[in-house]
Order: C-alpha cells, then sequence, then structure tokens
C-alpha cells in the first residue's frame, strides 16, 4: 500500500502574490530556501506551527496550503 502523503500549493501561492521567491517565504516564516524547497516538493512535512505561518503569509486557510488525500477503504 502507498503511504499517503501531505500536497500542498504552495508554488502556486507564491506565484500568485506577487511571484514571491523561496528565499522571500523563508525569510517570512523563519527558515532556510532549502527548507522551503523541501516543503513544496512534498519531502518535508512541516510542523503545525509552521503550517498555519505559511497560511498566514499568504492570508488563507491552512487547508488552501496543504491538503490530505482522503483515505480509501481496502
Amino acid at each position: 500500500m502507498k503511504p499517503t502523503r501531505v500536497t500542498n500549493s504552495i508554488r502556486a501561492l507564491r506565484f500568485a502574490h506577487d511571484e514571491m521567491t523561496q528565499a522571500e517565504l523563508a525569510d517570512r516564516i523563519g527558515v532556510t530556501r532549502q527548507t522551503v524547497i523541501a516543503i513544496e516538493q512534498s519531502r518535508y512535512s512541516p510542523s503545525l506551527e509552521m503550517a498555519f505561518k505559511i497560511a498566514r503569509v499568504f492570508g488563507v486557510r491552512l487547508d488552501d496550503v496543504f491538503q490530505y488525500p482522503e483515505e480509501t477503504a481496502p
């Protein structure tokens, strides 16, 4: 069974907000650019606190940034 992954819309949100760079987002949430890259590529799931910070930067709800697929019955 394939593990379920949290996905996100960070890249699209950055482009929708004056093409914010990964470095700019990193500065605003207090992490490195490499951390933002890992989150965007779904290689790293941020803490709940960091997830809220990201949502607040874009002025959207948490579930507008991060998506967790519905689990299907086996």
